[in-house]
């Protein structure tokens, strides 16, 4: 059992970046002003518009890494730091994004995990 746990957290740990992307991509699809209503988001934040696309492929590619475990003690620094920083720049649950990135700090401690792409190189 333990050694599925560390699994089990990366797994979840990638859902909170995977799914907040597909909600979004969801929601460009569904409204054709979508993409634009969001970098306008971003702008109203004080955010240049290259920052959208920015976002959206570091959650996807940093969320899928963590998915599947790939890289997985760089993906998790690299997403505690990234986590940290949206949270400040987006004024989002500051709280919350730290509790967020903590998690990801003890996977990059743990990095090595069960079914993990990490695990099937060696």
């Amino acid at each position: 059992m333990q050694r599925y746990l560390p699994t089990l957290a990366r797994i979840l740990l990638a859902q909170v970046f995977l799914i907040q992307m597909i909600i979004l991509i969801v929601s460009f699809f569904s409204n054709p002003d979508g993409y634009n209503q969001y970098r306008m988001g971003l702008a109203s934040l004080g955010l240049p518009g290259i920052f959208a696309p920015l976002i959206i492929l570091i959650q996807v590619v940093g969320g899928l890494a963590l998915l599947v475990g790939f890289k997985t003690k760089f993906f998790a620094l690299f997403m505690a730091i990234y986590a940290v920083i949206i949270s400040f720049l987006l004024h989002l649950p500051v709280l919350q994004y730290l509790a967020i990135a903590g998690g990801l700090l003890m996977l990059y401690l743990n990095a090595n995990t069960a079914f993990s792409v990490d695990n099937l190189k060696k």
